[in-house]
């Protein structure tokens, strides 16, 4: 059985794959191969995966990118998430924290916005790259609070991190474990979270929902999901669910996954499909209404 990650070894996608291709294994009494396929933000792991047919030996463990923005940011992706490919299950879920400098003036959301409203543009934030989770959440959020950002691109959470510390960039969306460290040393801090729920790694930051006039169901998170090629038995499909289900209980692997920024998210393949299908919609109007803009 081999399971293609979009991400080279050592990233978070890999590290989760490879968490839960280990119990995976003893569950089913067979090997199972974790293959990295680097490449276009996930997407040519999920061509792999499709390219060697769904005879029940390949499968997928990919972020939401390839399975939901992929389609509008690549003209000649090759294959449709909805019928080329058959959900498994979500594994874990992450949200993204609003990160400032800790000498920046404002000390909460509301104050950012304010901020924000007094001078268009003036404030700007990191990401790690156009289309990106975190420069889409952070148009989301501008679009919801009714400011203008300015967008400046980087390749990593780490540049992102730096450039605020530096005084080049004045915010970033970002992973809460990417921010953590420098909050804890107290040269950043965390405005607000964008899931629904408080996030168990950072559990006092307050979520933005609903925070400063924001919508009450405002939120945005990424996720890591387990996949297979349309067509796949779907007896094999219920199996590899209901392990995949166990295996997410385990207290050990549940820390792990939170000590790396993700909670644990079990769940039917129907719950997957609808995530894809609810995500697909409100990355689409995002990219449509930075793409107008611009």
């Amino acid at each position: 059985m081999h399971i293609f990650v979009g991400f080279p070894a050592g990233s978070s996608p890999d590290t989760i794959a490879r968490l839960v291709a280990e119990p995976l294994a003893k569950a089913l009494g067979q090997p199972v191969v974790v293959e990295n396929r680097p490449g276009a933000g996930g997407v040519i792991a999920v061509q792999q995966m499709l390219a060697r047919g769904s005879a029940g030996d390949s499968f997928g463990i990919n972020i939401n990118g390839p399975l939901t923005t992929a389609q509008r940011l690549i003209p000649d992706l090759g294959y449709d998430p909805v019928t080329d490919i058959a959900p498994v299950g979500l594994i874990a879920t992450s949200p993204l924290v609003l990160a400032v400098a800790a000498e920046f003036p404002a000390d909460d959301l509301a104050a950012f916005i304010d901020a924000a409203r007094a001078e268009p543009e003036a404030i700007s934030y990191g990401s790690v790259g156009e289309g990106s989770g975190a420069h889409l959440t952070a148009e989301l959020f501008a679009d919801a609070a009714g400011v203008e950002l300015f967008h400046i691109p980087f390749q990593s959470y780490a540049e992102v991190t730096t450039s605020i510390l530096g005084g080049e960039i004045d915010s970033g969306f970002m992973a809460p474990s990417a921010a953590l460290p420098q909050v804890e040393a107290g040269t950043m801090k965390m405005l607000g979270v964008t899931s629904a729920e408080p996030f168990a790694q950072v559990p006092d930051v307050p979520v933005m929902a609903g925070q400063a006039g924001l919508p009450e169901d405002f939120r945005a998170e990424l996720w890591n999901a387990f996949i297979a090629p349309a067509g796949t038995d779907p007896a094999i499909l219920d199996r590899l669910n209901t392990e995949l289900n166990q295996i997410l209980k385990d207290d050990e692997v549940r820390e792990r996954l939170l000590a790396m920024g993700w909670q644990a998210q079990a769940g039917t393949p129907g719950d997957l499909a609808q995530r894809i299908g609810e995500d697909t919609a409100l990355w689409g109007g995002v990219i449509d209404a930075t793409q107008a803009a611009d």
